[in-house]
């Protein structure tokens, strides 16, 4: 009776053991989704070095459960040589924990493997497009003809401050009897709202008028014809340039470029998104000033500079006949404007010659244009996007005029009439005449 009471109290204890083994594989399984967080599988999710994952718990639990078993039948064996009751006592607890364990390192697996899928700089494009998707809401944007006047309090009776011209963004700070109170540039007060779009009415419109760009952030940036580091080279785009993005990939973005529509790795560009900002009353009346001044002094040097060249020429001992291409200036504009227009068709013919400056021995887009302008005594930057600022505005292509500077994406022509731009084009072309709408035009400058 003894022996069979010892059995029996034998038998308790390896049930004991069992259970207590998988209420712990139970508690811990609990306690590392809880710790860990641990998402569901393609959910990206990283451990920190010093973390514990749900695996490590898992092979821990293991080894101790290994240990209090092995204990466990040494006691036994010790006691009762014959007795196999903790070898057997649960049938089923080591199939449901090879079960367990086989799910658990599949999650594991299948998690991991998703985390591996996108890259820590793919990650952050996308955190940044969904926080710049997420600011357009706060956007105020202009729908009108011309302009919307920005006023010092919530009334057409209070004094204008600037104009938000259409399609151009203010940020919303409140609303007050119909008006909107936004600040935009320089400029701080409000619009009338039935004027302007905000919230979620802005996102799909800020998309329609901003222009992406993408600013190149390296020397010298490959653009390829199709994505990915061994596809073939398209052109060259030197440091700070800006292109126009037409299409965003997974890490790559297409732009536009003289030679045609490219690729570039997002790991070389900086992306953003160009609004028209308001300007204020004192800005306007500054750059009408500024204007006026410039387009003086810039006809004082061109008239300079046509004196000196026509000097040249009465001392020039030369017999030499001058071959001038046919001059295909037409249209309104000023003298100075068509006389700069007539001289750029001179040098149709010629080599382009990438970050070249010679009219006669190759020049690229922005160093054409740059040489041409310094024989009228205007110095302009070596830099398509830079020829973005200089000058003053021109609204629309059917207000452009002789010598007006025709900018693109990465690319930089001189206007002269007809629809028509004379430019450094590609090394395959050189210096040509072509249409002045062939590519999208990113903006319209006036020198003269």
């Amino acid at each position: 009776m003894q022996k069979r009471n010892v059995k029996r109290a034998g038998r308790a204890a390896a049930c004991a053991v069992s259970a207590a083994i998988m209420f712990s594989s139970m508690h811990l399984e609990l306690l590392a989704k809880e710790a860990n967080g641990l998402p569901s599988a393609g959910i990206d999710f990283f451990l920190s070095a010093d973390a514990t994952s749900v695996k490590s718990l898992k092979d821990e639990e293991t080894e101790n459960a290994s240990a209090d078993e092995k204990t466990g039948e040494d006691a036994e064996e010790m006691a009762f040589p014959t007795a196999t009751a903790a070898a057997t006592a649960s049938p089923t607890a080591t199939p449901m924990k090879e079960q367990d364990e086989e799910k658990e390192e599949k999650v594991i697996e299948e998690t991991m493997k998703a985390s591996t899928t996108k890259t820590v700089n793919q990650k952050e494009r996308e955190l940044e497009a969904r926080r710049e998707e997420e600011g357009f809401k706060s956007l105020v944007i202009a729908k009108v003809n011309d302009y919307v006047n920005v006023r010092s309090i919530p009334s057409e009776e209070g004094e204008i401050l600037g104009k938000l011209y259409d399609k151009s963004v203010g940020e919303f700070i409140s609303e007050e009897n119909g008006w909107y109170k936004i600040t935009s540039g320089s400029v701080t007060g409000y619009v009338k709202a039935e004027y302007c779009v905000t919230g979620d009415d802005a996102v799909a419109l800020a998309k329609a008028v901003g222009t992406r760009i993408a600013t190149v952030t390296t020397t010298t940036l490959k653009v390829r014809e199709d994505p990915g580091l061994d596809t073939t080279v398209l052109g060259l785009v030197p440091i700070e340039d800006q292109l126009l993005v037409t299409e965003e990939l997974d890490g790559w973005v297409k732009v536009n470029i003289e030679e045609g529509d490219g690729y570039v790795s997002m790991d070389y560009v900086t992306l953003s998104t160009e609004f028209v900002k308001a300007e204020s009353k004192e800005e306007e009346e500054a750059r009408l000033a500024k204007e006026a001044a410039e387009r003086k002094a810039a006809q004082e040097a061109a008239a300079r500079a046509a004196r000196e060249r026509q000097a040249q020429r009465n001392s020039s001992s030369s017999q030499e006949t001058e071959v001038i291409a046919p001059v295909i200036t037409s249209g309104s504009g000023s003298e100075l404007g068509k006389s700069v227009a007539d001289f750029a068709c001179q040098f149709v013919g010629n080599p382009y010659v990438w970050g070249g400056t010679s009219l006669t021995n190759g020049a690229d887009c922005s160093g054409f244009v740059m040489s041409v302008y310094g024989n009228f005594g205007v110095s302009l930057p070596h830099s398509s996007s830079a020829d973005r600022s200089v000058g003053t505005a021109v609204s629309g292509l059917e207000n452009a005029q002789p010598g007006d500077i025709i900018c693109y994406s990465g690319h930089v022509g001189i206007y002269v009439g007809n629809g028509q731009i004379v430019h450094a084009s590609t090394a395959k072309t050189g210096i040509i005449v072509s249409s002045a709408t062939y590519r999208s035009i990113l903006s319209i400058r006036r020198i003269f």
